[in-house]
């Protein structure tokens, strides 16, 4: 019966690990299966994995595309007008626990009179706080 007691692994499946440089009597000293001389036979003689020989590799061959924004990009945490239900009062980054930006967008139904303080807010967001009686600050 097959259990994890008595599990064994197949005859040769299992290596002993080739200790190298430890004399010419081990079979693997002097260059250590290294051969002579050469760049594969210094260590780190090995090129990176995008490098063609000296041809231009294909990242510098291809022309650059586009713009990238990262460095000047702003993000926000999207906050949408339904969510504002659960509030009272005054709702603004310390009551909501938001370290970053806020922006809040205008998806569902404003049910109270609320004061919101947020970075940004959507036009119909906008419109549905102050149709609600309550305030847009920034």
């Amino acid at each position: 019966m097959l259990q994890l007691s008595n599990l064994k692994q197949k005859p040769g499946a299992k290596h002993k690990k080739k200790r190298v440089g430890r004399g010419t009597s081990s079979g693997w000293g002097k260059t250590c299966g290294r051969g002579h001389k050469g760049q594969k036979s210094r260590s780190g003689g090995t090129k990176g994995a995008r490098f063609e020989g000296g041809q231009t590799p294909l990242y510098r061959r291809l022309p650059k595309r586009g713009f990238k924004n990262y460095p000047f990009r702003k993000e926000y945490a999207v906050l949408n007008v339904s969510d504002l239900n659960r509030y009272e009062g005054e709702v603004n980054k310390e009551v909501l626990e938001i370290s970053g930006r806020l922006k809040i967008l205008g998806e569902g139904e404003l049910k109270k009179t609320l004061t919101v303080r947020a970075d940004k807010f959507s036009q119909s967001a906008k419109k549905k706080i102050e149709a609600a009686g309550g305030k847009c600050l920034t």
